[in-house]
């Protein structure tokens, strides 16, 4: 009998969600007994430390990882990175046969096309694989993916994928392009919703209501999602503290909501809803650059405040962060 050898797996892109899905990766395939070690790399090498320590194994460069692996991860930050890391693989590997890369980076849906064309052109497949949830989410391992390609690639795939990095699968169609329309339209009422929070949080404010009791509303009558989003307002995540990363990078928000306002208006859609998230998304964006903040998606709440006359940060939790600064430091 012939033993098939133990599919090889990479991983290109450690941002904050890069990291966490691969760190889930590694763990899950450190506890298989025949499983190799995850190949990883990432334009800072070092954010793979971890990976490294349990394991995984770094290469230079994204051609490397994918000559040393049958089944490639990519997590990268938006359409250009996509197309110069897969550029670059094919400038130094003729042929991707035999290779499947699966592409968890949220871009245009025609990017998507092209990108697919050029792997199917060198033999490889393609899997457009965009995900649903944040960093904590991520490292949760309960992220929500759509896949979409040929569907067996997507059976080869998925069990790994449910095994170890998602509470569940969307299986979106055959065309690469299908996963990533979902997650354009998924992506619109992400940002509405924080908008449509954001604005009843401010109300509540204005008007004397307390927004702990908005927030048990949310908690109580809008499901799971809608509570989260609450909580990342009334925390204060939407505007980490100077010098934290951002859970979801405003930055990257607004380029995900573009990607849905131009593909609505290429077909005819206007989408007046998702354009003035847009505006708001935008403005969170600017206010963060202006003061040298990383900001979260949900920071239109603190642009919400600014129109309505208030502060963009919330009394409350600045004053929690200072009393936290103040207590003394554990000594070792």
């Amino acid at each position: 009998m012939t033993v098939q050898p133990a599919t090889r797996y990479g991983w290109v892109g450690l941002g904050n969600m890069g990291l966490a899905m691969a760190t889930n990766l590694q763990r899950h395939l450190s506890t298989l007994s025949e499983g190799a070690p995850l190949a990883y790399t990432n334009r800072t090498l070092s954010r793979g430390d971890g990976l490294a320590a349990s394991g995984g194994r770094a290469f230079q460069t994204p051609a490397e990882v994918v000559a040393a692996s049958d089944v490639v991860f990519f997590s990268l930050s938006d359409d250009a990175a996509v197309q110069s890391t897969i550029g670059g693989i094919l400038a130094d590997i003729s042929s991707l046969e035999g290779k499947l890369l699966v592409d968890t980076t949220t871009i245009h849906p025609d990017t998507t096309t092209a990108i697919s064309d050029l792997v199917t052109t060198a033999s490889g497949t393609y899997l457009s694989s965009p995900v649903f949830g944040g960093t904590p989410v991520a490292v949760s391992g309960s992220l929500l993916f759509a896949l979409a390609g040929p569907s067996t690639a997507i059976q080869r795939v998925k069990p790994l994928i449910e095994a170890c990095l998602a509470r569940s699968v969307i299986i979106a169609g055959p065309n690469p392009r299908d996963a990533m329309m979902l997650k354009a339209t998924g992506n619109l009422i992400t940002a509405g919703l924080a908008q449509l929070l954001s604005e009843a949080f401010v109300l509540a404010e204005k008007s004397g209501l307390e927004t702990s009791i908005v927030e048990e509303l949310v908690k109580q009558n809008y499901g799971a999602y809608a509570a989260s989003v609450a909580e990342k307002l009334s925390t204060g995540v939407y505007a980490p503290a100077s010098g934290e990363r951002p859970r979801s990078d405003v930055r990257l928000a607004v380029k995900d909501v573009q990607v849905g306002v131009d593909v609505a208006g290429a077909v005819g859609v206007d989408l007046e809803v998702g354009k003035l998230a847009l505006e708001r998304l935008k403005d969170a964006r600017d206010w963060g650059e202006s003061n040298g903040r990383g900001l979260d998606s949900s920071s239109v709440y603190g642009v919400a405040r600014n129109r309505a006359g208030l502060d963009f940060e919330r009394e409350d939790v600045l004053e929690q962060r200072r009393l936290q600064s103040e207590k003394p430091q554990e000594k070792d």
